[in-house]
């Protein structure tokens, strides 16, 4: 691999703002995304690498075989977008070389550290290249990281004829933030055996179980007259909102109490006026049935308001996101044991872990591409203190190749 080139282009990565724009009605929700894949595609075809970016602005690259048998397609998916939740634009990386451990200061906003003794993965980075972000934004490590790690393993095949693969399909797609990122891809379309994701935190990690996801939205309408004369009539959707916002839990089925299995009800977002308010909530379990008993405590907790505040109108719905990739990769077992395979094949030792969150493989599984989730060297995603380490990066790459070489033996291709 080469070590510094990755760098180079992760920088450039990070640096070009991909914030997904929950508000938008187009895809993908905000232009950076546009560029990036643009960028992605003239590193690539720099390469000698098939690649095109289709209409919806997802960027497809193949390799294609270069052994004389039957070899299954595998693909490698990233997505382009970072989230929401925090400023993504005029992201400063700092670049720390050999860490030599420590608490890390984060220059462009002096109260916000990394500290050593918070951070027990730091301890695995010593000696590396850390990249952080300054402390005003994300780093955007989520998930330009595997983003990165897909682009430099790709180029390096295309460099080394001589390494035995199958034929491999990388896509790297817009606005998984939102829970869009695989709105424009089906099976026909990945047209492989299995995907792998590079979206997971840390290294040596496969994630093989997802949260299961749904998003709820609360509208509020109120009656809004002018206060002077309001008695009697006015009746505030901002009220009546913070009085259902109070309504959850605190102690239990809330992400602030919650850990390993345990799901949780997650008010992420709300704005409003006297007139209008509204709330989003995320819904999440490692149990799809859950969620359904999740969605009937809301309504519960709405008509406890509608009877306090007589008048209000309330709008109540719920979308799902994604479900539990788990079952779908029992239907082939041979992916997540050829990931695990090929990262012992590199003398590392291989962990399978459950995510607190979801992932486009958590879609694709469910669309019949069974899609684990691979670490990539990305660590504490939608912080400001988001940081990524440079080697494990280029594990994460190395990893890649390994899975190709993996599938490419005989016994794989059957």
């Amino acid at each position: 691999m080469n070590t510094e080139r990755l760098l180079e282009r992760f920088l450039e990565f990070v640096q070009i703002d991909t914030t997904a724009r929950p508000e938008a009605d187009s895809y993908p929700s905000s232009p950076g995304q546009l560029i990036l894949g643009k960028r992605i595609c003239e590193h690539l075809a720099a390469a000698g690498i098939e690649v095109r970016q289709d209409e919806h602005g997802i960027v497809w690259a193949d390799l294609p075989a270069n052994v004389d048998r039957d070899v299954p397609r595998v693909a490698f998916c990233a997505h382009l977008d970072t989230s929401p939740e925090l400023p993504g634009a005029e992201v400063r990386p700092q670049v720390i070389r050999n860490y030599a451990g420590g608490d890390i200061p984060l220059p462009g906003s002096p109260e916000r550290v990394i500290r050593f003794d918070e951070t027990p993965a730091l301890r695995q980075a010593l000696g590396c290249t850390i990249i952080t972000s300054d402390g005003t934004t994300l780093l955007g490590a989520d998930d330009k990281s595997g983003v990165a790690a897909i682009v430099e393993a790709f180029t390096y095949l295309a460099e080394h004829p001589e390494i035995p693969h199958g034929p491999l399909r990388a896509c790297f797609t817009c606005d998984e933030e939102i829970g869009h990122g695989v709105d424009h891809i089906t099976a026909y379309k990945m047209d492989a055996v299995c995907c792998y994701t590079l979206d997971g935190v840390g290294t040596d990690t496969i994630d093989v179980e997802t949260f299961s996801a749904d998003e709820a939205k609360i509208v509020i309408e109120g009656v809004n007259v002018h206060p002077a004369i309001g008695k009697g009539k006015l009746v505030s959707a901002l009220k009546a909102m913070a009085s259902l916002v109070n309504r959850f839990p605190r102690n239990q089925l809330a992400p602030e109490a919650t850990e390993g299995r345990e799901g949780f009800l997650h008010p992420h977002r709300m704005e409003g006026t006297v007139e209008r308010a509204e709330l989003r909530i995320l819904l999440r379990d490692f149990e799809t049935g859950q969620l359904v008993r999740q969605a009937a405590m809301l309504e519960r907790m709405i008509s406890e308001v509608r009877e306090e505040f007589p008048g209000i109108k309330v709008d109540f719905e719920v979308r799902k996101q994604y479900r539990n990739l788990r079952d779908g990769l029992k239907n082939e077992p041979r992916v997540v044991a050829f990931a695990e395979e090929a990262l012992r094949a590199l003398g590392r030792t291989p962990r399978r872990a459950i995510v607190r969150g979801g992932t486009d493989g958590s879609l694709l599984t469910e669309k019949g591409v069974p899609t684990p989730n691979l670490s990539s060297g990305q660590y504490t995603p939608h912080a400001f203190t988001e940081w990524a380490c440079l080697e494990h990066i280029e594990l994460a790459a190395r990893w890649v190749v390994a899975i190709a070489q993996r599938w490419c033996d005989s016994e794989a291709a059957r």
